[in-house]
């Protein structure tokens, strides 16, 4: 029998308008249900508000967004003699974008603004501003890594 390598990452076309495929990673993010035109909408609307109140190219705000939440530390549960420790590891860098994502639009989904469009807007432009609920999520791992480095040495 053959032996078998680590599955590659599938490759995820770019999305149509902006041609970018962290783009088209936050249309399947906020995407629920399969309504991927409903997430298109939403989040192409949210880039138009973007550019509206900060007169900036909406795709620049959301790179750099992006990179102020990605983490670069997070604790891991492990297993040490009966007890459990939380060890802080470095992220590598496709999670790093997952989490990002995943906390951007958690966060957007939990203002209090009435429409979604609204809220992933404006979700976006804290975390440019470095400020909203995805970077204080972003400044709490790296806060339980810091916390935690006493443990590091039980790094695997």
């Amino acid at each position: 029998m053959p032996r078998r390598g680590p599955v590659p990452p599938r490759e995820i076309p770019p999305d149509p308008i902006y041609g970018d495929v962290l783009v088209a990673k936050l249309i399947n993010k906020v995407m629920r249900h399969g309504k991927k035109s409903k997430a298109e909408k939403i989040v192409y609307g949210a880039f138009d508000i973007i550019k509206e109140k900060m007169g900036k190219n909406p795709l620049e705000v959301f790179h750099a967004a992006v990179e102020n939440v990605k983490p670069v530390m997070e604790v891991r549960p492990r297993r040490v003699g009966g007890a459990t420790y939380q060890i802080p590891m470095e992220v590598n860098e496709r999670r790093q974008i997952h989490l990002a994502l995943k906390w951007l639009v958690e966060a957007a989904r939990e203002r209090s603004e009435r429409r979604m469009v609204v809220r992933l807007a404006n979700e976006i432009m804290d975390a440019y501003n470095k400020r909203g609920g995805a970077f204080k999520k972003k400044e709490e791992v790296h806060r339980m890594a810091e916390a935690n480095r006493a443990f590091a040495h039980y790094r695997w």
